[in-house]
């Protein structure tokens, strides 16, 4: 892991992801990249050229005023880290940045959502999640600890979710955690036998992996739903983090279906982790 991007808003959600992205980075002697999206309104980009440039510049130097009292920080002491400004609110651009910088990781701060305003608002955390081709860190609390012992990583066992297990395997072996699978059966049409849940992970460890030597690590939990499955879970194990596949849905598939991973995101208590599939 080299490069970590923390997106500031100046709230108290960022400051928590940027204490766990300075706590990551002395792990790993990586960057931070402290990415603020400068949101620009209506009224200023429908003004005149020389005006608007006036103002640009403005909002310009308060944003670089207020980061750099926002990033003197005891905990960032000898750490490499770079402020970005970025002059719209595009959370698909958090993405951007992170392609063009070579990213590894996006912490993020969150207080989640619930009810109404989840399914017609939505948190920021929540777009970044769905646009992010790199693993997405949610944070909710201050944090205690980063070590990551024991994570809990949800999957289907699905052919489309091999790749983000190997980035997941790859980012936990980094960490040094260990990582429990799980595998969640519904009592639903999508309900399997124990001996055809075994057969669909032993296809896909040997076609991720090439081997088993996983397999002792898959428990199979039956819930009544999936986030209910993985949260009852990582209780029961002590997990200090989630992590979960994502397929990043966008527009009115992911109004009408939802996302599992997203939901995982804003309610749980712990931190969580995504992977783009």
């Amino acid at each position: 892991m080299k490069k970590i991007i923390v997106p500031i808003d100046f709230s108290e959600y960022s400051d928590y992801a940027l204490e766990t992205a300075a706590m990551l980075a002395k792990k790993n002697n990586a960057e931070i990249l402290a990415l603020h999206m400068l949101e620009m309104s209506e009224a200023i980009l429908t003004k005149g050229e020389n005006e608007m440039q006036m103002e640009t510049v403005f909002f310009l130097k308060l944003a670089e005023k207020r980061f750099n009292e926002f990033l003197d920080k005891d905990y960032l002491e000898g750490l490499k880290v770079t402020p970005i400004v970025k002059h719209f609110k595009v959370f698909s651009e958090v993405n951007e940045v992170a392609k063009e910088q070579g990213a590894d990781l996006v912490v993020m701060g969150s207080h989640g959502t619930s009810g109404i305003k989840e399914f017609f608002i939505g948190s920021n955390t929540e777009k970044v999640v769905r646009y992010s081709e790199v693993p997405v860190l949610v944070i909710k609390h201050n944090p205690i600890l980063t070590e990551f012992d024991n994570v809990v990583f949800a999957c289907d066992f699905s052919e489309e979710s091999v790749s983000a297990y190997i980035n997941a395997k790859n980012m936990f072996e980094s960490l040094q955690s260990k990582m429990h699978m799980i595998y969640v059966n519904l009592p639903s049409e999508n309900f399997r036998s124990t001996a055809e849940m075994e057969g669909k992970v032993v296809s896909f460890l040997k076609k991720a992996d090439g081997n088993l030597d996983n397999l002792s690590n898959v428990t199979y939990v039956s819930d009544y739903t999936v986030e209910k499955g993985i949260t009852n879970f990582s209780n029961l194990v002590g997990a200090d983090l989630i992590a979960i596949a994502t397929h990043g849905r966008k527009g009115l598939a992911h109004f009408f279906e939802g996302s599992i991973s997203e939901d995982i995101a804003n309610h749980s208590t712990l931190p969580v982790m995504t992977f783009k599939i």
